[in-house]
């Protein structure tokens, strides 16, 4: 290891797909939901689930920009009805009634599947009192409340900045700022660790932070048109470390001496 991230002062971690398994509850919930709600005839599950797809990468693209922005920052829930009401319209049904069902069962599912990534307690726990700890993660307040507190893990932080609190979500600099300030120290002795090259690593880069990019096999959204994971863009500079899973950085971190002396430990 060539750098040395011994004068570590702080280090935020992103949440989703980097500390717990988003995706893999998604897909598995939209799944369970599209196979046990009764659907009207001639409509099946995959077709449902295309339409889904389909509506899920328009409505992403569209909601920063318009009335629903609002509305997403505090109630994850209202447009996850609103992105179901659309995948059926894409259909040609109109069914609220339905469309509510749909997001519901799917909502109950995603939340009782989600698990943290194997290590990703015991690094915390190990970084607790070593380093300024926090977590900036993009998503609606309730939502994101609900994940660290379903996951047992929002006691862990010193800093919580979600993007329905703050009005805005990373990658705005006015958001890594924050984070600075409330660390309390220079910059380059802070470390983000995400998942998103371009929602994680650029924007902490641009602010002069340490970055830790980690990349599951897992992390392909359901909406990927590659079916692949994300790569490194051409042309752009590498973060300070790459990673597969949470135990590198914990060795990597231990290593430095950002992580003091701890019992010996079995690697998942």
């Amino acid at each position: 290891m060539s750098e040395d991230f011994s004068d570590l002062k702080a280090i935020y971690f992103d949440l989703d797909d980097t500390l717990c398994g988003y995706w893999n509850a998604a897909k598995g919930g939209l799944k369970h939901t599209f196979s046990s709600v009764t659907l009207p005839d001639g409509v099946t599950p995959e077709g449902l689930m295309e339409a889904w797809v389909a509506e899920f990468r328009d409505f992403a693209e569209e909601i920063k920009r318009d009335h629903w922005y609002e509305i997403y920052l505090s109630q994850g829930g209202i447009t996850r009805m609103e992105l179901m009401r659309l995948a059926l319209a894409r259909l040609g049904i109109d069914d609220a009634r339905l469309a509510f069902e749909l997001g519901d069962v799917y909502g109950k599912e995603r939340r009782s599947t989600l698990a943290l990534f194997p290590s990703a307690r015991e690094l915390l726990n190990a970084l607790r009192g070593q380093v300024t700890l926090g977590v900036i993660t993009n998503g609606p307040a309730d939502i994101q409340r609900e994940e660290l507190q379903d996951l047992g893990i929002e006691d862990c932080f010193d800093h919580v900045f979600i993007e329905g609190e703050m009005g805005e979500g990373k990658p705005a600099p006015r958001v890594m700022q924050r984070a600075v300030d409330a660390a309390g120290c220079e910059p380059n002795q802070i470390m983000m660790v995400g998942n998103s090259f371009k929602h994680d690593i650029v924007p902490a880069r641009e602010a002069g932070w340490r970055t830790c990019w980690i990349r599951r096999d897992s992390d392909v959204p359901v909406t990927s048109r590659t079916g692949r994971v994300e790569e490194l863009p051409d042309g752009a500079v590498a973060p300070d470390l790459t990673i597969t899973h949470l135990d590198e950085l914990y060795e990597i971190l231990t290593s430095a001496g950002v992580i003091g002396t701890v019992p010996a430990r079995k690697v998942n």
